[in-house]
């Protein structure tokens, strides 16, 4: 548009077959208001509009909820005497469903219904139906997709599409695959965005399995998957901690030429932040420079976080720091996150500094925040009263207004820690037989006995309360398994570590994702290197990656050691680039 101004300077100008094209595309692309210039400009220059230059303005405007101004041009259709038809009426529909106005949609398809009225087609009943979901008025919206069938006019893949993303919205997973059985069954072939809705559904629910089976479905149905939907399946990947599989999927996303958008990244950070691996997620945004993109704030707060949630305060703060110099304006999660670091490790007096910043920018705390600074202030003996709790008292400069009273000793930490500390181990299998004689669970026991020792480093003894506990049937937990495989890593017992290993494994559990990182740093620093390649391959078998080239350029850098001096040399770059001038192409 810009270049058409530029070029009527020195006299040229378009003919009519350029600007009928133009509206076109103007209309295909939502572009209502430009639409109504390059009319009035087409007019300006002397030619005369067709019916189908109408029908774009109209499409156009309808698109963008600027029924008024569709009304006038649909009027003016009529004086002209063109007549009105399906394709004209619809839009208004859609104009006034897009504006919320569902009584006047339905009003204008009373009279395309009547006999002498222009037949409601697809798109029509496919609009209105979207216009129901939308307002939550799903019964209604159902009742219309049978009507429409009644009525000679079959429901196409758009309007299942509509209704199956409206269930799956209402939380009712069930019946939107009811309802894609249905589809199929009456010859309506589901496209992309069908599948994308239920991956992304069967994702947040935790389905993981389900949602690469629907993938796989969509790949045998012929259909090629967008960003979109790699995206939802990454970010299910990684809502699970399978990291590996997460990055497969990127690297098919490449091998397929479908190039990843920030958020495929910022899924992926996430998920490495996740599993703890921040430093890896910060490397990650090298990938993101060389692709042409740029972080945005989600990325920055998803590193504040990670960084924040793994104790590495520095590297939050450097991120903090680095939003400022590119003008990336941080928000409340950004704030939290860092208030959360500090709290956790025992200083809130810090945190209520930055309160005050945060506030001082304008910036509102949430309830997050408050119970984030509430939390460290009692971490350290400080107990908030009642009446500052009901109040939640900020003053305006940054001070915590806190009523509060000292309580005996640092926290429940130190507190359990001392109990593990002293403790007699004989006494808690006197304490587990006396559960076992009342009928009680004696695996909470066992799990808290085993991850309390190893914190306070009597690995020989949680050593020999899992071999009791497998004596007796019982099973540590998931997290609980991935602590001890820490712990034991960092007493160097790596034999010991692969024992553990075979037996969780034997026992239908999988290793978490930091559990093989740290048995591979920990085999190869000791020079174990057969036994380290061994874990790699058993990790891309528990991944289910079945192709090992596909993900080998990713595998090195995900289970590599996190190399800090690296990120911050990336943040610099980053900054670096920023403050030069973008190429205008």
């Amino acid at each position: 548009m810009s270049a058409l101004d530029d070029m009527r300077e020195i006299g040229f100008r378009i003919n009519y077959p350029c600007y009928s094209t133009l509206l076109m595309c103007l209309a295909k692309l939502d572009m209502g208001f430009p639409a109504f210039l390059v009319y009035r400009r087409m007019v300006g220059d002397g030619f005369v509009a067709g019916i189908i230059d109408y029908k774009n303005v109209i499409n156009a405007l309808s698109k963008n909820a600027f029924v008024q101004a569709t009304e006038m041009f649909f009027s003016r259709v009529l004086k002209l005497g063109l007549g009105f038809d399906t394709h004209i009426c619809t839009s208004l529909v859609l104009g006034c469903c897009r504006l919320g106005d569902l009584q006047e949609a339905f009003r204008v398809f009373e009279i395309m219904s009547k006999e002498d009225g222009c037949n409601p087609n697809s798109v029509t009943y496919s609009i209105l139906i979207h216009g129901l979901c939308e307002a939550g008025r799903l019964d209604e919206a159902f009742q219309l997709k049978e009507e429409m069938s009644e009525k000679g006019c079959q429901p196409s893949t758009r309007t299942y599409t509509i209704l199956i993303k409206a269930i799956c919205d209402a939380g009712f997973i069930d019946k939107a695959l009811g309802l894609l059985d249905e589809m199929v069954t009456k010859g309506c072939k589901p496209n992309v965005h069908t599948y994308t809705v239920l991956i992304c559904k069967l994702c947040g629910e935790g389905k993981i399995e389900e949602a690469n089976g629907m993938f796989r479905k969509m790949l045998k149905d012929g259909l090629f998957p967008g960003t979109v939907t790699y995206n939802a399946l990454i970010n299910g990947y990684c809502k699970e901690g399978m990291v590996v599989s997460a990055f497969e999927l990127l690297s098919v996303m490449e091998r397929r030429n479908c190039k990843p958008s920030i958020r495929t990244y910022n899924e992926l950070m996430e998920g490495l932040c996740r599993v703890n691996r921040s430093y890896k997620a910060m490397l990650l945004l090298g990938k993101v420079i060389n692709n042409g993109l740029w972080p945005d704030r989600v990325s920055y707060n998803i590193l504040v976080d990670g960084f924040s949630k793994e104790g590495q305060l520095n590297m939050a703060f450097n991120m903090l720091n680095s939003m400022n110099s590119v003008g990336i304006e941080p928000d409340c999660f950004t704030f939290t996150s860092l208030i959360n670091g500090l709290c956790k490790q025992g200083r809130p007096e810090q945190a209520n500094g930055l309160l005050g910043l945060m506030v001082k920018k304008g910036i509102s705390p949430d309830e997050v925040t408050f119970t984030a600074l509430i939390d460290g202030y009692c971490k350290i003996g400080f107990i908030m009263s009642d009446k500052a709790i009901e109040a939640g008292v900020v003053s305006y400069n940054g001070d915590l207004d806190v009523q509060s009273l000292p309580v005996g000793g640092n926290g429940d930490d130190l507190f359990s820690n001392h109990v593990f500390r002293e403790m007699d181990v004989g006494h808690a299998f006197k304490l587990r037989d006396k559960m076992e004689e009342c009928g009680g669970p004696t695996v909470d026991l066992y799990n808290m006995l085993v991850m309390g020792l190893c914190k306070v480093g009597r690995m020989s003894e949680a050593e020999h309360i899992i071999q009791d506990m497998v004596r007796h049937g019982l099973f540590p937990d998931k997290a609980v398994c991935s602590f001890i495989i820490e712990q034991f890593c960092k007493e160097r017992k790596y034999d010991y570590c692969l024992e553990f290993m075979k037996l969780i494994l034997n026992n239908g559990f999988l290793p978490s994702f930091e559990s093989y990182c740290s048995m591979i740093l920990g085999l190869r620093n000791e020079g174990k290197i057969q036994e380290a390649r061994r874990l790699i391959s058993d990790l891309l078998r528990s991944a289910g990656i079945e192709d090992k080239t596909a993900i080998s350029t990713y595998l090195e850098f995900l289970v590599k050691e996190d190399e800090p001096h690296k990120c911050l040399e990336l943040l610099d770059l980053i900054e670096k680039m920023h403050h030069k001038e973008r190429p205008i192409i």
